[in-house]
């Protein structure tokens, strides 16, 4: 055996281990208390320096853009009664002073009862809001004024703890930038309401149909009530929303009563029942003719230079040229006189009334509503027919023409290169009709010759219809005209026939021009842009020129009232004042009859009625009750007149001058054949059917009856030819016509020409006497 090794040194003896007595409960909670209050302190310490760090490295950002617009009102002309709006948000920022103080006391007492003297934190409410995201529980707010403001106004909905802790900051930093009254102020103006409303005044309208400065205590409380949870609160709601509402109404005036912003006595009168709702209609923005409005307006507004931003949230207040009355006797014009049973889905009606000498456009209808098609008809327009022959008339006078120069007026007239031209129902007036009769007619054939009569004829009618306000088939660099542009309107020999694309607001317009003694104006729609804060941006400045002389346009306006009074256009003579117009029928590329027109004026008002369908040129004939421009359009134009007219003066048009100058070379009046022994019938064209539940196949009827006389003011010792007599005229002989002669377009001939067929030898007939009246060219 090995024997063990023992140790060097004396043998130690250990002594038993002492046995530690266990730690009371009190020795463990005063040890995690010491090392808990430490951890505390750090912790604190680090969250304080990180606060600070935070505080110090953040900057108050640039509020959210949809947060600072304000919305643009748009006024009648009176600057007074509302037209319509824009709008990012529907937002109108009012002063303090003008917020009632039973708003600003009940929105403190509801949402902030210490916003006077808290520093813009609420403590307690950001220590629950943290406590109840650790739980898993809802995030909660619990926020002050200054914080609900800043998160609205600069910050984002996301709820994190990045976001209330920048929420905290910047509500401390604008506590230390802004007033309270400040804050509040912006606060109010900034909140949400519900009801598409931000701010108090939005909201008093949206709610009570008042301003915010005209609320009372209950209407107070309501709001405030409200703005804390505005789909659950909304009386409109129904029932259970009531009810909640008036749960919420209590607490916000008990609390007024606690913060003594209101006595006992008071809260207890408001709390016996909600204030009155009135009914606030409910309307879009952009609904019926309200859009069609807001679009022209915001066209001319970018026109002049302002922005869509500007417009959409810039507070500017503007101005226009519409009269209520006017824009709503175009509707109901339109709706009385249009046939029953064709809405607006596919028969479109354009109309627009221009103030002649101003330019202003006072009233229109652009069709169907905005928010179901977006096409204004007043302005998109159609071909205008032989409304554009008031323009080639006055072309021919400038030329050197007289109203009593006779042209070939029947039909089919045929042009140097073949083509026929005929007129409506291929009726002819007579081998030598003057130019007054051919126009109450509308006789074709008779523009045609006076067009081909004429050097450049086609091009001297172009340039004077852009003159008088037809803008030019494309858009130049000044460019007038709503729209600016008249397409297809090109110097062609069938120009007077009406194959241009015209608005109905540029017609009325250029027709203003005639009712103007010849003084074109442009046509506009914006009078004045005031900004939010009261400045003045823009006012409108006339722009005039003249187009044609003083007795020129009179001569015009004269062979226009004779086809109210003898012609297509006779439905307008139940105006019961002077009037003067022109019927227009068009065709499309098929043939078909695509549009019908009336354009007419006095001389206080012009208006343009047009009725297309579909796209604007597919086929009205067979597909209306009556489809030519003396019929629903002529009726349109009354009704919408008479509303117009109501109430003013009757006023005249200036005498009929008969200019006369040097006709164009080569030219030689037509003569009339020899009268036959006994009238013989011609075929009468298309007239209007008794009834529009009729069917609209047209009448042709032979008939024996002469022209309608065509009256002359002025009876003279020298007079010949179809103006002679005191108070009327002899028809042209042998040229028999049907009484009631509905206006139309034939399809414009292709080609053109600065000269028309050969007439024969001779020159103009010598009228001495009126060629002392020659003035104005």
């Amino acid at each position: 055996m090995t024997a063990k090794r023992r140790a060097e040194g004396p043998a130690v003896k250990k002594s038993p281990a002492k046995k530690t007595a266990p730690r009371t409960w009190k020795q463990r909670s005063t040890s995690v208390l010491k090392w808990g209050s430490i951890a505390a302190l750090v912790g604190l310490l680090l969250g304080a320096g990180g606060f600070f760090y935070l505080y110090q490295s953040t900057d108050i950002p640039d509020p959210n853009a949809e947060f600072e617009t304000e919305t643009t009102f748009v006024y009648y002309a009176d600057g007074k009664t509302e037209a319509g709006r824009f709008a990012t948000q529907d937002r109108t920022s009012i002063s303090y002073d003008e917020m009632p103080d039973s708003i600003k006391d009940a929105v403190v007492a509801a949402e902030n009862q210490s916003f006077w003297s808290d520093s813009g934190l609420d403590p307690k409410g950001i220590a629950r809001a943290f406590f109840n995201n650790a739980s898993g529980d809802d995030t909660q707010g619990a926020s002050t004024i200054t914080q609900q403001y800043v998160k609205v106004l600069y910050l984002t909905q996301e709820r994190s703890y990045e976001r209330k802790v920048k929420e905290a900051i910047l509500a401390l930093k604008l506590h230390r930038q802004q007033s309270k009254t400040e804050i509040l102020q912006g606060y109010l103006n900034t909140i949400y309401f519900g009801r598409g409303a931000y701010g108090v005044q939005a909201a008093a309208r949206a709610y009570f149909d008042k301003d915010a400065a005209d609320m009372n205590l209950r209407q107070s409380a309501v709001l405030a009530a409200v703005l804390n949870n505005p789909s659950r609160f909304d009386p409109a709601g129904g029932k259970d929303s009531k009810q909640e509402l008036e749960g919420r109404y209590d607490y916000v005036l008990s609390q007024m009563e606690k913060l003594e912003s209101i006595t006992p006595e008071e809260a207890e009168k408001a709390a016996k029942r909600l204030p009155k709702f009135p009914e606030v209609e409910a309307e879009s923005t952009y609904g019926g003719q309200k859009g069609h409005v807001l679009e022209m307006v915001r066209n001319e507004l970018n026109q002049l230079g302002f922005s869509d931003d500007e417009i959409d949230g810039g507070g500017l207040r503007v101005t226009t040229t519409f009269t209520e009355d006017a824009m709503t006797a175009a509707e109901q014009g339109v709706l009385e006189a249009r046939p029953e049973g064709f809405g607006d889905k596919q028969l479109h009606v354009g109309v627009a009334s221009v103030e002649p000498g101003t330019g202003a456009v006072r009233g229109f209808y652009g069709g169907q509503d905005y928010v179901q098609s977006q096409f204004n008809w007043a302005v998109t327009g159609g071909q205008a027919g032989s409304t554009l022959k008031a323009f080639a008339l006055a072309a021919a006078i400038k030329e050197g023409f007289s109203l009593r120069d006779t042209f070939d007026g029947n039909s089919p007239y045929e042009l140097p290169d073949g083509t026929e031209v005929e007129n409506q129902g291929d009726t002819s007036y007579g081998s030598a009709i003057d130019m007054v009769y051919a126009t109450q007619k509308s006789a074709n054939s008779a523009f045609i010759d006076m067009t081909l009569a004429m050097e450049k004829g086609p091009q001297k009618i172009l340039d004077m219809a852009n003159a008088m306000g037809i803008p030019p088939a494309e858009a130049g660099k000044d460019a007038a005209g709503i729209p600016p542009t008249s397409p297809g309107l090109e110097a062609i020999t069938g120009i007077a026939l009406g194959n241009a694309t015209v608005s109905p607001v540029n017609m009325a317009n250029a027709y203003a021009t005639i009712a103007n003694e010849g003084v074109y104006s442009e046509p506009y729609v914006v009078e004045e842009v005031v900004s939010a804060d009261g400045e003045v941006e823009y006012t409108h400045e006339e722009s005039t020129e003249r187009a044609v002389g003083a007795d020129i346009a009179a001569d015009v306006s004269y062979a226009l009232q004779q086809n109210v009074t003898g012609g297509s256009g006779t439905a307008a003579l139940a105006l019961g004042r002077p009037a003067a117009g022109k019927t227009g029928t068009a065709t499309n590329g098929k043939g078909e009859v695509s549009s019908a027109w009336f354009a007419g004026y006095t001389p206080q008002m012009s208006t343009a009625v047009m009725y297309v369908r579909g796209k604007g040129n597919e086929q009205l004939q067979g597909w209306l009750p009556e489809y030519f421009g003396g019929a629903y359009p002529a009726d349109t134009w009354l009704a919408v007149m008479s509303d117009l007219m109501e109430g003013l003066e009757v006023e005249e048009f200036p005498e009929p001058v008969f200019v006369d100058g040097e006709a164009p070379p080569g030219y030689a009046p037509t003569t009339a054949p020899p009268a036959p022994s006994s009238p013989q019938p011609t075929q009468q064209s298309p007239t209007r059917q008794p009834s529009p539940t009729k069917e609209p196949s047209p009448t042709q009827e032979p008939t024996t009856s002469s022209p309608t006389p065509t009256p002359s003011p002025t009876p003279t010792d020298d007079c010949e030819g179809v103006l002679c007599g005191p108070s009327s005229s002899p028809s042209p002989s042998g040229s028999p016509s049907p009484s009631s002669q509905p206006s139309s377009s034939s399809s414009p001939a292709a080609g053109g020409g600065s000269s028309g067929p050969s007439q024969g030898p001779g020159g103009r007939r010598d009228e001495p006497a009126y060629a002392e009246r020659r003035r104005g060219q």
